[in-house]
Protein backbone atom coordinates (compact mmCIF):
# COMPACT_ATOMS: atom_id res chain seq x y z
CA UNK A 1 0.00 0.00 0.00
CA UNK A 2 1.30 3.31 -1.10
CA UNK A 3 1.36 5.98 1.63
CA UNK A 4 -1.96 7.72 -0.82
CA UNK A 5 -3.82 4.93 0.25
CA UNK A 6 -3.29 4.60 3.80
CA UNK A 7 -6.39 5.81 5.96
CA UNK A 8 -8.98 5.54 3.48
CA UNK A 9 -9.90 2.05 5.52
CA UNK A 10 -12.85 0.00 4.68
CA UNK A 11 -14.36 2.57 2.87
CA UNK A 12 -11.76 3.02 0.34
CA UNK A 13 -11.85 -1.03 -0.03
CA UNK A 14 -15.52 -1.02 -0.76
CA UNK A 15 -15.80 1.41 -3.40
CA UNK A 16 -12.84 -1.21 -5.10
CA UNK A 17 -15.22 -3.95 -4.32
CA UNK A 18 -18.16 -2.01 -6.23
CA UNK A 19 -15.76 -1.62 -9.20
CA UNK A 20 -14.43 -4.86 -9.40
CA UNK A 21 -12.20 -4.94 -12.11
CA UNK A 22 -12.07 -0.86 -13.11
CA UNK A 23 -8.94 -0.53 -11.26
CA UNK A 24 -7.34 -2.96 -14.18
CA UNK A 25 -9.23 -1.36 -16.98
CA UNK A 26 -7.75 1.67 -15.85
CA UNK A 27 -4.61 0.59 -15.65
CA UNK A 28 -5.03 0.05 -19.38
CA UNK A 29 -7.45 2.53 -20.70
CA UNK A 30 -7.14 2.58 -23.77
CA UNK A 31 -7.95 -1.54 -24.28
CA UNK A 32 -11.54 -0.87 -23.08
CA UNK A 33 -14.11 -3.23 -25.18
CA UNK A 34 -15.48 -1.89 -27.88
CA UNK A 35 -19.03 -1.48 -26.44
CA UNK A 36 -17.91 0.24 -23.81
CA UNK A 37 -15.44 2.56 -25.55
CA UNK A 38 -18.15 3.32 -28.13
CA UNK A 39 -20.91 4.19 -25.86
CA UNK A 40 -18.37 6.60 -24.34
CA UNK A 41 -17.67 7.89 -27.23
CA UNK A 42 -21.17 8.52 -28.25
CA UNK A 43 -22.09 10.30 -25.13
CA UNK A 44 -18.53 13.25 -25.30
CA UNK A 45 -19.79 13.92 -28.23
CA UNK A 46 -23.36 13.76 -27.31
CA UNK A 47 -25.10 17.47 -28.32
CA UNK A 48 -26.94 17.68 -24.83
CA UNK A 49 -23.74 17.90 -22.72
CA UNK A 50 -24.36 21.05 -23.79
CA UNK A 51 -20.97 23.76 -24.06
CA UNK A 52 -18.99 21.46 -20.97
CA UNK A 53 -16.41 20.77 -23.21
CA UNK A 54 -16.23 24.28 -24.78
CA UNK A 55 -16.27 25.93 -22.04
CA UNK A 56 -12.60 24.49 -20.59
CA UNK A 57 -9.95 27.23 -20.67
CA UNK A 58 -6.79 26.32 -18.65
CA UNK A 59 -6.16 30.03 -18.35
CA UNK A 60 -8.94 31.02 -16.02
CA UNK A 61 -9.94 30.37 -12.66
CA UNK A 62 -11.71 27.62 -11.84
CA UNK A 63 -13.10 28.98 -9.14
CA UNK A 64 -14.62 31.86 -10.81
CA UNK A 65 -15.65 29.67 -13.29
CA UNK A 66 -17.44 27.36 -10.81
CA UNK A 67 -18.97 30.23 -8.14
CA UNK A 68 -21.60 32.34 -9.19
CA UNK A 69 -23.37 35.09 -7.69
CA UNK A 70 -26.64 32.99 -7.88
CA UNK A 71 -27.85 31.63 -5.20
CA UNK A 72 -28.86 28.26 -4.37
CA UNK A 73 -32.36 29.57 -3.83
CA UNK A 74 -31.97 30.85 -7.44
CA UNK A 75 -35.41 30.59 -9.78
CA UNK A 76 -33.10 29.57 -11.89
CA UNK A 77 -32.21 26.67 -10.04
CA UNK A 78 -35.01 23.97 -10.58
CA UNK A 79 -34.87 24.43 -14.06
CA UNK A 80 -30.91 24.19 -14.47
CA UNK A 81 -31.37 20.96 -12.10
CA UNK A 82 -33.96 19.43 -14.46
CA UNK A 83 -31.10 19.94 -17.35
CA UNK A 84 -28.40 18.44 -15.70
CA UNK A 85 -30.56 15.65 -14.08
CA UNK A 86 -31.15 14.64 -18.43
CA UNK A 87 -26.97 14.87 -18.59
CA UNK A 88 -26.73 12.08 -16.08
CA UNK A 89 -29.01 10.53 -16.98
CA UNK A 90 -27.39 10.07 -20.45
CA UNK A 91 -24.16 9.51 -18.32
CA UNK A 92 -25.39 6.68 -16.79
CA UNK A 93 -27.13 5.07 -19.59
CA UNK A 94 -24.12 4.77 -21.85
CA UNK A 95 -22.09 3.08 -18.52
CA UNK A 96 -21.12 5.72 -16.01
CA UNK A 97 -17.51 7.02 -15.67
CA UNK A 98 -14.37 4.55 -14.49
CA UNK A 99 -12.86 4.38 -11.22
CA UNK A 100 -9.64 6.19 -11.01
CA UNK A 101 -7.19 3.92 -9.46
CA UNK A 102 -6.14 5.41 -6.25
CA UNK A 103 -2.73 3.92 -5.31
CA UNK A 104 -0.74 7.26 -5.30
CA UNK A 105 -1.21 10.87 -5.55
CA UNK A 106 -1.63 12.37 -8.67
CA UNK A 107 -0.32 16.03 -9.43
CA UNK A 108 0.96 18.55 -11.89
CA UNK A 109 4.05 16.65 -13.33
CA UNK A 110 3.28 12.85 -12.54
CA UNK A 111 3.26 10.65 -15.45
CA UNK A 112 1.26 7.59 -14.51
CA UNK A 113 -0.94 5.08 -16.27
CA UNK A 114 -4.07 5.68 -13.76
CA UNK A 115 -3.82 9.74 -15.26
CA UNK A 116 -5.16 8.53 -18.58
CA UNK A 117 -8.04 7.16 -16.28
CA UNK A 118 -8.42 10.36 -14.69
CA UNK A 119 -8.59 12.24 -17.94
CA UNK A 120 -11.77 9.66 -18.96
CA UNK A 121 -13.52 10.72 -15.84
CA UNK A 122 -13.24 14.49 -15.88
CA UNK A 123 -14.01 14.07 -19.88
CA UNK A 124 -17.00 12.13 -18.97
CA UNK A 125 -18.26 14.80 -16.31
CA UNK A 126 -17.62 17.85 -18.40
CA UNK A 127 -14.73 19.06 -16.40
CA UNK A 128 -11.90 18.30 -19.18
CA UNK A 129 -12.33 19.14 -22.93
CA UNK A 130 -12.03 15.66 -25.15
CA UNK A 131 -9.48 17.66 -27.16
CA UNK A 132 -7.08 16.79 -24.06
CA UNK A 133 -6.35 13.81 -25.46
CA UNK A 134 -5.59 10.67 -23.47
CA UNK A 135 -2.04 11.05 -22.67
CA UNK A 136 -0.93 9.29 -19.04
CA UNK A 137 1.22 12.82 -18.27
CA UNK A 138 -0.68 14.75 -15.52
CA UNK A 139 -0.20 18.62 -17.71
CA UNK A 140 -1.99 21.57 -17.34
CA UNK A 141 -5.13 20.65 -18.82
CA UNK A 142 -5.43 17.97 -15.92
CA UNK A 143 -4.23 20.39 -13.61
CA UNK A 144 -7.01 23.14 -14.66
CA UNK A 145 -9.76 19.97 -15.12
CA UNK A 146 -9.18 18.86 -11.49
CA UNK A 147 -9.21 21.81 -10.10
CA UNK A 148 -12.56 22.50 -11.70
CA UNK A 149 -13.66 19.15 -10.51
CA UNK A 150 -13.16 19.78 -7.07
CA UNK A 151 -14.39 22.98 -6.65
CA UNK A 152 -17.43 21.65 -7.61
CA UNK A 153 -17.26 19.48 -4.74
CA UNK A 154 -16.21 21.45 -2.13
CA UNK A 155 -13.13 20.79 -2.07
CA UNK A 156 -9.50 22.55 -1.81
CA UNK A 157 -8.92 23.71 -6.16
CA UNK A 158 -5.30 22.68 -5.33
CA UNK A 159 -5.09 20.43 -7.99
CA UNK A 160 -3.96 17.75 -6.15
CA UNK A 161 -5.28 14.34 -6.36
CA UNK A 162 -5.54 12.37 -3.16
CA UNK A 163 -8.06 10.77 -0.49
CA UNK A 164 -10.95 12.79 -0.72
CA UNK A 165 -10.87 13.84 -4.40
CA UNK A 166 -10.23 10.19 -5.25
CA UNK A 167 -13.83 9.78 -3.08
CA UNK A 168 -15.61 11.88 -4.87
CA UNK A 169 -14.50 11.08 -8.23
CA UNK A 170 -15.06 7.30 -7.67
CA UNK A 171 -18.83 7.43 -6.60
CA UNK A 172 -21.01 6.09 -9.55
CA UNK A 173 -22.27 8.08 -11.86
CA UNK A 174 -25.68 6.12 -10.90
CA UNK A 175 -25.43 7.54 -7.44
CA UNK A 176 -24.81 10.89 -8.34
CA UNK A 177 -27.72 10.49 -10.56
CA UNK A 178 -29.97 9.50 -7.28
CA UNK A 179 -28.22 12.77 -5.48
CA UNK A 180 -29.53 14.95 -8.07
CA UNK A 181 -33.08 13.62 -7.89
CA UNK A 182 -33.32 13.86 -4.02
CA UNK A 183 -32.07 17.13 -4.06
CA UNK A 184 -34.13 18.43 -6.43
CA UNK A 185 -37.49 17.57 -4.70
CA UNK A 186 -35.89 19.32 -1.42
CA UNK A 187 -35.44 22.29 -4.16
CA UNK A 188 -38.68 22.92 -5.57
CA UNK A 189 -39.94 23.07 -1.53
CA UNK A 190 -38.52 26.42 -1.19
CA UNK A 191 -39.61 27.48 -4.52
CA UNK A 192 -42.06 30.25 -3.66
CA UNK A 193 -41.63 33.79 -2.41
CA UNK A 194 -38.45 33.63 0.29
CA UNK A 195 -38.14 38.03 0.68
CA UNK A 196 -35.63 40.58 -1.29
CA UNK A 197 -33.33 39.74 1.34
CA UNK A 198 -32.52 36.66 3.00
CA UNK A 199 -29.92 34.25 4.54
CA UNK A 200 -29.27 30.84 3.54
CA UNK A 201 -27.66 28.48 5.61
CA UNK A 202 -26.83 25.28 4.07
CA UNK A 203 -25.49 22.58 6.28
CA UNK A 204 -23.75 19.99 4.04
CA UNK A 205 -21.89 22.96 1.98
CA UNK A 206 -20.93 24.32 5.51
CA UNK A 207 -21.55 27.50 4.09
CA UNK A 208 -24.08 30.86 4.32
CA UNK A 209 -25.49 32.60 1.45
CA UNK A 210 -26.47 36.35 2.12
CA UNK A 211 -28.74 37.54 -0.58
CA UNK A 212 -30.41 40.20 -1.89
CA UNK A 213 -32.54 41.30 -4.78
CA UNK A 214 -31.91 37.89 -6.50
CA UNK A 215 -27.67 37.86 -6.55
CA UNK A 216 -25.82 36.37 -3.82
CA UNK A 217 -23.58 39.54 -1.61
CA UNK A 218 -21.74 37.81 0.60
CA UNK A 219 -20.89 33.88 1.29
CA UNK A 220 -19.86 33.10 4.48
CA UNK A 221 -17.88 29.80 5.27
CA UNK A 222 -19.77 27.94 8.32
CA UNK A 223 -19.17 25.41 11.27
CA UNK A 224 -22.24 23.38 11.86
CA UNK A 225 -23.60 20.87 14.18
CA UNK A 226 -21.45 17.42 14.48
CA UNK A 227 -23.41 13.83 13.61
CA UNK A 228 -24.49 13.26 16.68
CA UNK A 229 -25.79 16.56 17.50
CA UNK A 230 -26.77 17.95 13.99
CA UNK A 231 -27.80 21.46 13.05
CA UNK A 232 -31.83 21.52 12.67
CA UNK A 233 -33.69 22.16 9.40
CA UNK A 234 -35.72 25.72 10.10
CA UNK A 235 -37.05 28.60 8.37
CA UNK A 236 -37.24 32.26 10.82
CA UNK A 237 -36.18 35.43 10.74
CA UNK A 238 -33.31 37.32 12.55
CA UNK A 239 -34.67 39.63 14.61
CA UNK A 240 -32.16 40.85 16.98
CA UNK A 241 -28.54 40.92 17.23
CA UNK A 242 -26.03 40.62 20.68
CA UNK A 243 -22.94 42.36 20.32
CA UNK A 244 -20.28 41.18 23.24
CA UNK A 245 -23.04 38.39 24.17
CA UNK A 246 -23.17 36.31 27.66
CA UNK A 247 -23.13 32.43 26.50
CA UNK A 248 -25.81 30.36 28.29
CA UNK A 249 -25.29 26.75 28.27
CA UNK A 250 -27.84 24.26 27.61
CA UNK A 251 -28.65 21.57 29.56
CA UNK A 252 -27.24 19.32 27.26
CA UNK A 253 -23.92 20.56 27.13
CA UNK A 254 -24.22 20.75 30.63
CA UNK A 255 -24.15 17.02 30.59
CA UNK A 256 -22.66 16.07 27.42
CA UNK A 257 -19.50 18.67 27.96
CA UNK A 258 -19.47 20.45 30.89
CA UNK A 259 -19.71 17.82 33.54
CA UNK A 260 -16.96 15.45 32.29
CA UNK A 261 -14.33 18.24 31.50
CA UNK A 262 -14.53 19.61 35.51
CA UNK A 263 -13.94 15.86 36.43
CA UNK A 264 -11.06 16.00 34.76
CA UNK A 265 -10.19 19.57 35.17
CA UNK A 266 -12.06 20.87 38.54
CA UNK A 267 -10.71 24.48 37.35
CA UNK A 268 -12.13 24.68 33.78
CA UNK A 269 -15.04 27.03 34.87
CA UNK A 270 -12.74 29.48 36.09
CA UNK A 271 -10.46 29.39 33.37
CA UNK A 272 -13.55 29.89 31.09
CA UNK A 273 -15.17 32.43 32.86
CA UNK A 274 -17.68 30.22 33.70
CA UNK A 275 -20.46 31.30 36.58
CA UNK A 276 -23.01 28.71 38.06
CA UNK A 277 -26.44 30.37 39.20
CA UNK A 278 -29.26 28.92 41.30
CA UNK A 279 -32.98 29.88 40.18
CA UNK A 280 -32.88 32.48 42.50
CA UNK A 281 -30.01 34.35 40.94
CA UNK A 282 -27.57 33.56 43.92
CA UNK A 283 -24.35 32.19 42.59
CA UNK A 284 -22.94 28.81 43.41
CA UNK A 285 -19.21 28.03 44.05
CA UNK A 286 -18.31 25.31 41.25
CA UNK A 287 -16.96 23.36 44.46
CA UNK A 288 -20.30 22.64 46.24
CA UNK A 289 -21.15 20.61 43.40
CA UNK A 290 -21.08 17.01 42.62
CA UNK A 291 -19.77 16.73 39.47
CA UNK A 292 -19.77 12.60 39.32
CA UNK A 293 -23.42 13.04 39.66
CA UNK A 294 -25.95 14.68 37.66
CA UNK A 295 -26.83 17.79 39.93
CA UNK A 296 -25.20 20.59 38.31
CA UNK A 297 -28.16 20.17 35.71
CA UNK A 298 -30.18 22.37 38.23
CA UNK A 299 -28.50 25.12 37.38
CA UNK A 300 -27.96 27.91 34.74
CA UNK A 301 -24.25 28.28 33.30
CA UNK A 302 -23.21 31.63 31.86
CA UNK A 303 -20.09 32.91 30.16
CA UNK A 304 -19.05 36.63 30.40
CA UNK A 305 -18.14 38.53 27.44
CA UNK A 306 -14.75 38.47 26.81
CA UNK A 307 -12.03 36.66 24.28
CA UNK A 308 -13.01 33.07 25.73
CA UNK A 309 -16.69 33.49 25.21
CA UNK A 310 -18.11 31.09 23.47
CA UNK A 311 -19.98 32.87 20.90
CA UNK A 312 -16.84 35.92 20.88
CA UNK A 313 -18.54 39.46 19.96
CA UNK A 314 -21.59 38.50 18.22
CA UNK A 315 -24.55 36.16 18.50
CA UNK A 316 -27.64 36.16 15.59
CA UNK A 317 -30.91 35.72 17.30
CA UNK A 318 -34.14 34.08 15.56
CA UNK A 319 -37.03 32.56 17.38
CA UNK A 320 -36.74 28.90 17.13
CA UNK A 321 -37.94 25.30 18.98
CA UNK A 322 -34.47 24.07 19.16
CA UNK A 323 -32.73 27.09 20.86
CA UNK A 324 -30.01 27.33 18.20
CA UNK A 325 -28.66 30.64 16.47
CA UNK A 326 -25.79 31.98 14.63
CA UNK A 327 -22.44 33.48 16.42
CA UNK A 328 -18.69 34.54 15.96
CA UNK A 329 -16.39 31.87 17.45
CA UNK A 330 -12.78 32.35 19.34
CA UNK A 331 -11.81 29.12 17.64
CA UNK A 332 -10.85 31.13 13.85
CA UNK A 333 -9.20 27.93 12.94
CA UNK A 334 -11.72 25.62 12.61
CA UNK A 335 -12.96 27.74 9.51
CA UNK A 336 -10.28 26.28 7.52
CA UNK A 337 -10.62 22.83 8.01
CA UNK A 338 -12.10 20.72 4.91
CA UNK A 339 -14.97 18.60 7.05
CA UNK A 340 -16.58 21.59 9.36
CA UNK A 341 -18.68 19.17 11.13
CA UNK A 342 -17.76 20.36 14.88
CA UNK A 343 -20.42 22.32 16.75
CA UNK A 344 -23.71 21.16 19.09
CA UNK A 345 -25.85 22.18 16.36
CA UNK A 346 -25.46 26.21 16.37
CA UNK A 347 -23.99 27.61 13.33
CA UNK A 348 -21.04 29.86 13.86
CA UNK A 349 -19.64 32.08 10.64
CA UNK A 350 -16.90 33.20 9.42
CA UNK A 351 -16.31 37.19 9.34
CA UNK A 352 -19.84 37.26 10.79
CA UNK A 353 -19.37 41.11 11.43
CA UNK A 354 -19.77 41.68 7.78
CA UNK A 355 -23.28 40.06 8.28
CA UNK A 356 -24.05 41.98 11.14
CA UNK A 357 -22.95 45.04 8.82
CA UNK A 358 -25.50 43.53 6.22
CA UNK A 359 -28.03 42.87 8.96
CA UNK A 360 -28.13 45.89 11.01
CA UNK A 361 -27.94 48.56 8.27
CA UNK A 362 -31.46 49.69 8.04
CA UNK A 363 -31.32 50.36 11.82
CA UNK A 364 -30.29 54.22 12.63
CA UNK A 365 -27.29 54.57 14.49
CA UNK A 366 -25.73 51.01 13.69
CA UNK A 367 -23.05 51.29 10.89
CA UNK A 368 -20.33 49.75 10.70
CA UNK A 369 -17.71 51.99 12.81
CA UNK A 370 -20.67 52.02 15.61
CA UNK A 371 -20.74 48.21 15.89
CA UNK A 372 -16.99 48.26 16.00
CA UNK A 373 -16.82 50.32 18.72
CA UNK A 374 -19.37 48.36 21.15
CA UNK A 375 -17.49 45.56 20.73
CA UNK A 376 -14.23 46.82 21.60
CA UNK A 377 -16.32 48.01 24.90
CA UNK A 378 -16.34 44.30 25.86
CA UNK A 379 -20.04 45.98 27.32
CA UNK A 380 -23.15 44.14 26.18
CA UNK A 381 -25.32 45.79 23.79
CA UNK A 382 -28.44 44.79 21.53
CA UNK A 383 -29.82 45.71 17.96
CA UNK A 384 -33.12 45.04 17.56
CA UNK A 385 -33.74 44.73 13.71
CA UNK A 386 -36.25 47.14 12.22
CA UNK A 387 -37.13 44.61 9.59
CA UNK A 388 -36.63 41.10 10.45
CA UNK A 389 -34.17 39.08 8.04
CA UNK A 390 -35.88 35.76 6.49
CA UNK A 391 -33.52 32.79 7.40
CA UNK A 392 -33.09 29.32 5.99
CA UNK A 393 -31.65 26.19 7.37
CA UNK A 394 -31.33 23.23 4.69
CA UNK A 395 -29.75 20.05 3.39
CA UNK A 396 -28.87 20.69 -0.22
CA UNK A 397 -25.39 18.38 -0.81
CA UNK A 398 -26.34 18.85 -4.91
CA UNK A 399 -28.04 21.94 -6.91
CA UNK A 400 -26.55 23.60 -9.92
CA UNK A 401 -27.74 27.63 -11.00
CA UNK A 402 -25.77 26.57 -14.39
CA UNK A 403 -26.35 23.42 -15.99
CA UNK A 404 -23.31 22.82 -16.81
CA UNK A 405 -21.94 22.99 -13.37
CA UNK A 406 -23.22 20.98 -11.21
CA UNK A 407 -22.29 21.23 -7.58
CA UNK A 408 -22.22 18.40 -4.88
CA UNK A 409 -21.26 18.29 -1.38
CA UNK A 410 -20.43 16.16 1.23
CA UNK A 411 -23.50 14.04 2.71
CA UNK A 412 -22.57 14.75 6.50
CA UNK A 413 -26.17 13.48 8.13
CA UNK A 414 -26.60 10.36 5.79
CA UNK A 415 -29.64 11.84 4.33
CA UNK A 416 -29.14 11.24 0.83
CA UNK A 417 -29.58 6.92 0.62
CA UNK A 418 -26.13 5.98 -0.12
CA UNK A 419 -23.08 5.51 2.12
CA UNK A 420 -20.45 6.41 -1.05
CA UNK A 421 -22.01 10.10 -0.68
CA UNK A 422 -20.77 10.40 3.11
CA UNK A 423 -16.98 11.49 2.23
CA UNK A 424 -16.39 11.92 6.00
CA UNK A 425 -15.94 8.30 7.98
CA UNK A 426 -16.86 10.53 11.73
CA UNK A 427 -20.00 8.80 12.40
CA UNK A 428 -22.06 9.42 15.67
CA UNK A 429 -20.54 7.33 18.67
CA UNK A 430 -22.22 5.08 20.91
CA UNK A 431 -20.08 7.53 24.18
CA UNK A 432 -18.29 10.70 22.95
CA UNK A 433 -14.72 10.78 24.81
CA UNK A 434 -13.85 13.89 26.91
CA UNK A 435 -13.42 16.62 24.88
CA UNK A 436 -10.97 19.46 25.61
CA UNK A 437 -13.30 22.06 24.58
CA UNK A 438 -16.73 22.55 24.52
CA UNK A 439 -18.21 22.21 20.60
CA UNK A 440 -21.11 25.40 21.26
Amino acid sequence: MTKATKGMGTRGMSRRTFFTGAAAAGAAMLPVAGHAQSALDGLLAAPRRGNWKDQFDTGGSTTVRVASNQPVFSPNTVGSMQQALETYRGIVSAGGWPMVPDQAKLQLGVVDPSVATLRQRLMVSGDLAQSAGMSPAFDSYVDAAAKRFQARHGLPDDGVVSTYTFKALNVPADIRLGQLQTNIVRLQSMSGPLGDRFVMVNVPAAAIEAVENGRVVQRHTAVVGKIDRQTPILNSKITNLNLNPYWHAPVSIVRKDIIPLMQKDPTYLAKNDIHIFAPDGSEIPPETINWNSEDATRYLFRQNPGKNNAMSSVKINFPNEHAVYMHDTPQQSLFSKLMRFESSGCVRVQNVRDLVVWLARDVPGWDRQRIEQVIATRERQDIDLSNPVPVYFTYISAWATDPSVVQFRDDIYRRDGSELLAMNDQTAPAGMAVAEEIPY
